[in-house]
């Protein structure tokens, strides 16, 4: 946790719009893919003016739209409280993991890496 009132797992302050808990860096072994982007590369909308209600599923495999997609294991505990039918989110690029995305949950302000899978 930073500071009082925030979330212990990774989240966005909204005061000052930084990242916390993104801090692992480039050669975190967690979030290493076999075969980075094996479903190609999400398409539909990167970033805080594209948002997204989720339609179904869990941790392991979740959609909107056509687009499918499965949490980081390592980060299952973060997506306890997610509302798979109905928690809109936001994706963004991860710039130092490879093959990963960013979810951002805006009704709880954390955020998860995530697989994109295909659509």
């Amino acid at each position: 946790m930073d500071r009082q009132g925030h979330p212990d797992v990774p989240h966005v302050d909204v005061k000052n719009d930084k990242w916390i808990g993104h801090n692992s860096g480039r050669n975190d072994a967690n979030y290493r893919l076999a075969q980075p982007w094996a479903h190609g590369h999400f398409t539909g909308g990167i970033g805080a003016q594209f948002r997204f209600n989720l339609a179904g599923g869990n941790r392991e495999r979740f959609w909107f739209g056509n687009f499918y997609w499965d949490v980081a294991p390592y980060d299952y505990n973060i997506v306890e409280g997610w509302n798979w039918t109905g928690d809109q989110i936001v994706i963004y690029d991860d710039p130092d993991h490879e093959g990963w995305y960013l979810v951002y949950n805006t009704r709880l302000g954390t955020y998860a890496h995530a697989e994109y899978l295909g659509g």
